[in-house]
């Protein structure tokens, strides 16, 4: 197999997950400067998903990149979602939507989204690899993979099973290369087994990785060389075989961050990488809820409880014990929202969870931190 990322240009990707808003909706205009800006400067690798920005980002990419640039400028990916087909005929129709929403012909790569055990044998009985396999042969698909959210002993059976798969897409940062739940290293080792290259998703932990507690902060201020997300992407991009880093960028300054340091990419030193390791040290120590904000989990909570967030309110109180995170719960994340408290514990968040989190218990958690008043009463 030739190195099928030849022209993709720099090993900085465009995650479409996070984009600049106007409220609830795409800020198209912004978005458009930020593509601009991001293929003025060579780079040329864009991620989306059906689901993505509450279903917006297909068409938020026609309307910026797809109408707007050649082509050939611009190497585009989506993926098979499994929320939204039931059976293998709804397959082929789903994916011409996605050609639609998107504005193209084909898509460079497409992946398998999120697969896991359970994920993967609904794929398997839905026939969903050779369905895309048939894509490609009919050339709507360039290079076929998979994103994967499970074990390692999980991955090296779907790549035993389908050998045809090209690239494989993992969760791979700092933080969780060693991570018992999420085996990074032993997905990423699984990869190079096999030799499949590698695109990374989630370098900086859903933004956590950008926005340390301040002893870690401290050591990467030290060194003067660059912001917080700038150690973390540079981190996964420095190991043999990942070809891609994705970021979802959310505003211009943090694409002209990225692009600064990706433009004329350099691995850590040695110096980095030791306060890099520190880093790791002092997060770990802060038992913080490891939630990457996907939003997975929100789609389909029958008490529209917005997870993310109150996991986000809760690491703030453990990382700062202010009382602005308990302002901030009472009266912005839950006003038009469920509380932790609203859970019916129905699962389906969990199911969902590309972490594995124990969301239940750990809502129950937040509430008994944060609804000690709504006790009392």
């Amino acid at each position: 197999m030739g190195n099928i990322f030849e022209n993709a240009g720099k090993k900085l990707g465009f995650g479409c997950m996070r984009l600049p808003m106007n409220g609830e909706v795409v800020d198209t205009e912004e978005f458009s400067r930020m593509v601009d800006y991001f293929l003025e400067n060579g780079f040329r690798y864009f991620d989306t998903a059906h689901m993505y920005v509450n279903g917006q980002s297909e068409g938020a990419l026609k309307t910026c990149l797809t109408s707007r640039h050649p082509r050939e400028s611009y190497l585009l990916t989506d993926k098979l979602s499994t929320a939204f087909f039931k059976t293998g005929e709804e397959i082929r129709p789903l994916f011409e939507k996605q050609l639609a929403a998107c504005g193209v012909d084909y898509f460079d790569f497409y992946l398998m989204h999120a697969q896991n055990a359970e994920i993967y044998a609904k794929f398997k009985r839905c026939n969903a690899y050779e369905t895309a396999l048939k894509l490609k042969e009919e050339g709507k698909i360039r290079h076929f993979g998979i994103s994967f959210h499970d074990k390692a002993a999980v991955l090296e059976e779907i790549l035993n099973a389908y050998p045809q798969i090209e690239v494989v897409q993992i969760q791979f940062n700092y933080v969780d290369y060693e991570d018992p739940s999420v085996e990074s290293r032993k997905c990423y080792e699984v990869c190079r087994k096999h030799g499949k290259p590698v695109i990374v998703m989630e370098p900086v932990r859903g933004g956590a990785l950008a926005n340390l507690p301040e002893k870690a902060a401290a050591l990467l201020d030290e060194l003067h060389a660059g912001s917080q997300a700038s150690f973390a992407i540079r981190y996964a991009a420095g190991f043999d075989g990942i070809e891609m880093v994705l970021s979802g960028m959310s505003n211009m300054a943090q694409m002209q961050d990225n692009v600064s340091y990706m433009k004329d990419f350099h691995p850590l030193s040695e110096a980095e990488q030791k306060a890099i390791d520190g880093v790791r040290d002092i997060f770990h120590a802060q038992n913080l809820i490891p939630c990457t904000a996907c939003r997975y989990c929100t789609d389909g909570c029958p008490k529209q409880i917005a997870i993310p967030d109150l996991f986000a309110c809760m690491n703030a109180k453990k990382l700062y014990n202010s009382w602005n995170q308990d302002y901030y719960y009472n009266n912005v994340l839950t006003v038009g929202h469920g509380k932790a408290s609203d859970c019916i514990r129905c699962g389906k968040c969990e199911k969902a969870c590309p972490q594995h989190l124990e969301i239940r218990k750990l809502l129950e958690d937040v509430a008994a931190e944060f609804e000690k008043e709504d006790k009392e009463d």
